[in-house]
């Protein structure tokens, strides 16, 4: 890759430890270390026996458990909890679980300015951005605010093991698509380009040890590694038209998170990049392929995922209506984003075409 001489980077107030067993011998440590008295434990439904170890692991630290994460956290969701967390008492904020679990410990930092620990246990690399979203009216608002960066993040590589490897698959690739935009952010850096090729890299080869081996915890602890990384790009970047169309897809259509990265990725790829051949080239090392869109599809391909659109329940009529929303939206991206570019986009996505 080039050299670039002429960048910015701003490294995160984020504490990290990476360790089996670490979601309940290192919790409270954390919570300790931040001085905190009272915590609310957050959590979805899937996730509740974890987080309830958890909760009884802080003892008499703990102010409670909210097992209602929902995906997209809705508005209504999010007001729930901050009422629950002030009714606690509670001085700080535990989310346990995926994006959906941590989206919503963000959404209830963000409103109250709790400071948040994470305690992620799946790829999603929302644990380590300052990033939110908020789902209301069939549209999904994000933005950046350093007050739901997780001040603490642990890495328990035993809390993946449970995860079917349908979901450890999507959700790894929906880490990869954080690495691929951040290659060719325009405030990328040589140390993004490093840490996105690294992740992408660990987590690629240990995606298809875990479709033979679910349980193999050196290869769940290679793949957290490297959503870790990939997260870590996700929050020092700025991300273009593959996550703005997945939030759309997700916000409006109400597409399933992971997979819907997982089938856009691919595609989005292809249509970039004509304009970004420095994170080709690095994306090519990372994957060992000289065509890195193809690597992608094939990739979820050879693992079970989801390669169209129609797969997850949009409906051909949705892709005019969601080209519109997403070229109408203002963001970096190395090729100009049209309605007619987004379409063709979306159309080989829902037809699930091999790129």
């Amino acid at each position: 890759m080039t050299f670039m001489g002429d960048f910015t980077y701003e490294s995160r107030p984020v504490r990290v430890v990476f360790r089996p067993g670490a979601a309940v011998t290192a919790t409270p440590a954390e919570v300790e270390h931040l001085g905190l008295r009272r915590v609310l434990v957050v959590c979805g439904s899937r996730g509740e026996t974890v987080a309830r170890a958890v909760a009884d692991a802080l003892g008499d630290s703990c102010a409670g458990l909210h097992a209602e994460a929902r995906m997209h956290v809705p508005v209504e969701d999010a007001d729930r909890a901050v009422t629950v967390a002030q009714e606690a008492g509670a001085d700080g904020v535990v989310a346990v679980g995926g994006g959906s679990s941590i989206g919503l410990g963000k959404a209830i930092a963000l409103r109250t300015g709790l400071p948040l620990i994470a305690v992620p246990s799946t790829y999603s690399g929302s644990e380590m951005t300052p990033v939110w979203g908020l789902t209301e009216g069939g549209a999904k608002r994000t933005g950046r605010d350093p007050k739901v960066q997780p001040r603490a993040v642990v890495y328990d590589p035993e809390l993946t093991l449970s995860l079917p490897v349908p979901l450890t698959v999507t959700s790894g690739i929906n880490a990869l698509a954080h690495a691929v935009e951040a290659l060719y952010a325009p405030d990328t850096s040589p140390l993004i380009a490093l840490m996105a090729e690294d992740g992408v890299r660990a987590t690629a080869e240990a995606l298809p040890l875990l479709a033979v081996d679910a349980e193999d915890l050196e290869a769940r602890s290679r793949a957290l590694y490297g959503a870790w990384l990939c997260g870590a790009c996700l929050g020092a970047t700025t991300m273009g038209l593959h996550h703005k169309l997945c939030h759309v897809l997700g916000g409006t259509f109400g597409l399933p998170h992971a997979e819907t990265h997982t089938v856009v990725l691919p595609h989005v790829l292809a249509y970039n990049a004509p304009a970004a051949p420095d994170a080709l080239t690095a994306l090519g090392r990372a994957l060992d392929t000289d065509d890195p869109p193809r690597a992608l599809w094939d990739l979820a391909g050879r693992l079970g995922a989801p390669r169209s659109l129609a797969e997850l329940g949009l409906r051909e009529t949705d892709l005019a209506v969601a080209a519109v929303q997403v070229a109408g939206q203002p963001y970096a991206n190395p090729r100009p984003v049209t309605a007619e570019g987004v379409r063709e986009v979306l159309q080989a996505a829902y037809e699930g075409r091999r790129p």
